[in-house]
């Protein structure tokens, strides 16, 4: 039977949208070019690393399928279709710029199919532009339609929260921005399926600079917290004492925690960094390239705090046996995309640590190319090893049990009770 929404790249943000639209009775293909994904996928096997409770379940996926979810990776079920939506990944390249190749691809493959009055809408991150610039040609000259003509073309930011259990997609508001004032009502119509409340952009650029605010919003905010842990560690102050007294400030204040590093899919977007600058599109956004030195550099402080406490306590980081606690890039989350757990991992092995680690989500961690010893009992781990490091809270730590059979531990979340563990 056709399908009304192919949701085309079936990852952090596909899956979440094509569950959503599923349990709200709309008829859904999810579509990925990768064969072995899609065959795993409709066999009920997870792709590595996605299970924990910010990621879908195989009883999840399989109620999905019950409920009519189909997997392919057929582009004709392309053609076949209302709404498409593309939500394909846009990683950052080693030049620090947003990799679109994979939106490319998937408007090509969907451009070859398209058919006249279908609503084409993007929520991958993207620069201000990217819709109109960039996907617009793709999808003209693959199909021979005009968008905001021949079809609907719109771009709304994608706003999951991973493991987040009070805030899914029928309750978060949705922001479209869309090519014409038609567009934009398609793509609200589709989005008011399942979704409670519509928020309209002037257009896709104001549309897709709501991503870039928001994103920027959390690393900026993080980075200035994780100058204050550094800070008040300096000046020998709580920092997480000063957290909890400054959020009870009902005005002018929003709470954020300091910690290991920033990960997640949600990368820092500067406009120093956009392919278009060369056009004189404006200054680049300094504060954000300030935050992101700032994030950059806790993984190594980390590290730093690792190799002090180890000396205080007579010991030398070679040769020491070192245990991470929560692997992911966010506690109760199995991603580890852009976690700063690998790059504490790396230095602490460069430095010459024995390295394991516990994650209940994470069953095989890798790093500098080799694989990482996983613990099976985190409590006879901590015991044994001469420091442990808490990266994420898992809800399942028994913080205080923790503290008290570890030798020695360090608390990089302020998570464990006042006075139990070493703080960052």
């Amino acid at each position: 039977m056709p399908a009304d929404l192919a949701v085309i790249g079936l990852g952090h943000l596909g899956i979440p949208l094509a569950q959503a639209a599923t349990a709200a009775g709309v008829r859904t293909v999810g579509y990925d070019p990768d064969p072995r994904l899609a065959a795993d996928l409709r066999s009920g096997r997870l792709p590595s690393g996605s299970g924990g409770e910010g990621r879908l379940s195989a009883a999840e996926l399989r109620r999905m399928a019950a409920q009519g979810f189909r997997i392919t990776a057929d582009p004709a079920e392309l053609g076949r279709v209302r709404t498409a939506v593309i939500c394909a990944p846009t990683p950052l390249g080693d030049d620090r710029r947003l990799d679109l190749s994979a939106v490319g691809e998937a408007a090509r493959t969907l451009a070859a199919r398209l058919r006249p009055h279908t609503t084409v809408l993007l929520e991958s991150t993207v620069y201000p532009g990217t819709t109109e610039e960039f996907l617009r040609p793709l999808l003209e000259e693959g199909s021979g339609l005009r968008a905001g003509r021949d079809f609907h073309l719109a771009y709304s930011p994608c706003r999951h929260d991973p493991g987040n259990r009070a805030h899914g997609p029928a309750n978060t508001p949705k922001v479209i921005g869309g090519l014409t004032p038609a567009c934009t009502e398609a793509a609200a119509a589709f989005y008011g399926r399942f979704t409670e409340k519509i928020v309209r952009a002037r257009g896709t650029r104001e549309a897709e600079t709501v991503k870039v605010l928001e994103t920027n919003y959390r690393h900026v905010n993080i980075a200035l917290v994780n100058e204050m842990a550094v800070y008040c560690h300096d000046l020998g102050v709580d920092v997480w004492d000063v957290v909890r007294c400054a959020e009870t400030k009902p005005f002018g204040f929003q709470s954020f925690r300091p910690g290991p590093g920033v990960g997640g899919h949600g990368v820092p977007v500067d406009h120093g960094h956009m392919a278009d600058q060369q056009r004189g599109l404006g200054l680049p956004l300094r504060m954000v390239e300030l935050a992101q030195q700032v994030n950059g550099r806790m993984p190594g402080y980390v590290t730093r705090r690792c190799t002090a406490l180890l000396n205080e306590y007579g010991k030398s980081a070679r040769g020491a046996h070192v245990l991470l606690l929560g692997v992911g890039y966010k506690a109760d989350v199995a991603d580890a995309e852009g976690s700063p757990a690998r790059e504490i991992a790396s230095r602490l092995i460069e430095l010459g640590a024995r390295l394991s680690y516990h994650d209940p989500y994470v069953a095989r961690w890798r790093v500098l190319g080799r694989e990482v010893e996983r613990a099976d009992s985190v409590y006879e781990a901590a015991a044994d090893a001469d420091l442990t490091v808490l990266l994420q809270p898992h809800r399942t730590y028994d913080l205080q049990g923790l503290a008290v059979k570890a030798q020695l531990l360090l608390d990089t979340r302020g998570a464990g009770p006042a006075g139990t563990a070493h703080r960052l």
